[in-house]
């Protein structure tokens, strides 16, 4: 569990003024000094990331966050960084003081509820305030249900404070980190077979496999299936050893047309971005966006959105090889852009298109607040997976395992058609 990637954890922000003790309440969940603390204001300058195990939630990304009342030479600069955790967010914890409730804190449940994230508060400091009756009832009709009371410097009651935390957590931990959507199960039956196609080229990570296709073998294994793992050259040839047929084939999106080609009509085939674009995202917003690939025109600028900040190989996915399929696929040239890491543009309306990478390295409330930022500046957006498959011309094969995301596809196609 120790190591069970951060895009799979509850993400869980700490924010607050300064020196209400956000960075000790932080070191008293995580029983160790993960944060630094000081009696002196904006000591915590950027985002602090602490990865832990908070049982029997499980693994969880703790954030703790710059003062939101910082007024010091680069307090601006801080509340920026601060208020971008927003869209990383599964559960928002407010820490207060009793009896100090105002703007700063109004601006968190605001935001908060705007992108519809639970809120915790926790009323810090209790060994010097105690809060009254009356502070906690003015909390209570902000729409806030979970409230504790905690001292973060009493190590005597922390695992009192401790439990009253991860109580609070359990009942407003949202529905889709409980239960995530499926990323390949429920595509083969128990005793089934999938068969993964994975490329290994310049891109390939030495000595491994990469994050999706890792996950979805074991995904495969927790639904009592059989995974064969195959090169695209051998796909065929394994096809024929069989003697029965695989319930999927699985491949990387840079192999698609050779899987279609090379599949029968009668076995279902999709590739790990796809696959992706449901467990992370919203697939059928993303089918729909990937229609509009057809209307771009000459000079059209499109975003390369690529949560990975890895070093561009050669021929690289994201920054080469789409925009040149792309390219090819219209006859025309275009202007493109390209965001790594979570650089993600405030001014998404300056786009025809955004081409989103899988987000394997995501939560998925941060995908899901990408595309609702897409969706609010009208802009039409799809990923990696699904770009590839339309201009390749095989994305209908691809979708056919997800009817809906493949009405929405063919639906947005007409829709356009007509249209012009």
């Amino acid at each position: 569990m120790e190591k069970t990637p951060k895009s799979l954890r509850l993400h869980i922000a700490i924010f607050g003024r300064t020196n209400v003790g956000k960075s000790s309440f932080l070191n008293m969940i995580a029983g160790q000094d993960a944060a630094i603390t000081s009696p002196v204001p904006g000591t915590t300058t950027d985002v602090v990331e602490k990865v832990m195990e908070l049982l029997p939630i499980g693994p969880v990304v703790l954030l703790d966050t710059a003062g939101l009342d910082d007024t010091s030479e680069l307090g601006a600069k801080r509340i920026q960084k601060t208020e971008k955790v927003f869209g990383r967010s599964d559960v928002i914890t407010i820490i207060c003081e009793a009896g100090i409730w105002g703007e700063e804190e109004n601006r968190i449940v605001n935001e908060s509820t705007a992108k519809n994230i639970p809120v915790v508060t926790v009323i810090n400091k209790i060994d010097l305030n105690k809060p009254s009756a009356d502070y906690i009832s003015n909390i209570r009709q902000h729409g806030i249900k979970h409230i504790i009371e905690v001292s973060s410097v009493n190590s005597a009651e922390r695992t009192c404070y401790l439990a009253a935390f991860k109580q609070a957590l359990i009942e407003c931990c949202p529905e889709d980190f409980i239960t995530p959507p499926p990323l390949a199960g429920d595509l083969v039956r128990p005793g089934g077979i999938a068969i993964l196609i994975v490329p290994i080229d310049l891109q390939a990570p030495k000595g491994r496999l990469i994050l999706p296709q890792v996950q979805t073998i074991r995904d495969a294994l927790d639904n009592d299936a059989s995974v064969i793992i195959v090169k695209e050259r051998e796909y065929a040839h394994m096809l024929g050893l069989l003697k029965e047929k695989p319930d999927i084939a699985i491949c990387d999106s840079q192999v698609v047309m050779k899987m279609v080609a090379d599949t029968p009509p009668d076995i279902p085939c999709t590739t790990f971005s796809i696959l992706f674009s449901r467990l992370k995202g919203d697939m059928i917003e993303m089918a729909r966006g990937a229609a509009a690939i057809e209307s771009l025109k000459p000079g059209s600028k499109i975003l390369i959105a690529e949560a990975c900040s890895h070093h561009a190989a050669e021929d690289d996915i994201g920054r080469v090889k789409i925009p040149r399929w792309i390219r090819q696929f219209l006859g025309t040239d275009l202007e493109i852009d390209v965001f790594a890491g979570r650089d993600y543009p405030d001014n998404l309306k300056q786009y025809s298109l955004i081409v989103h990478c899988g987000g394997c390295m995501l939560n998925r409330r941060e995908t899901l607040s990408r595309i609702e930022q897409a969706r609010q500046a009208g802009v039409p957006i799809t990923n990696y997976g699904m770009c590839i498959a339309y201009v390749q011309g095989v994305i209908n094969r691809v979708l056919s395992p997800f009817p809906a995301a493949l009405d929405a596809f063919e639906r947005t196609v007409k829709s356009k058609l007509r249209q012009e």
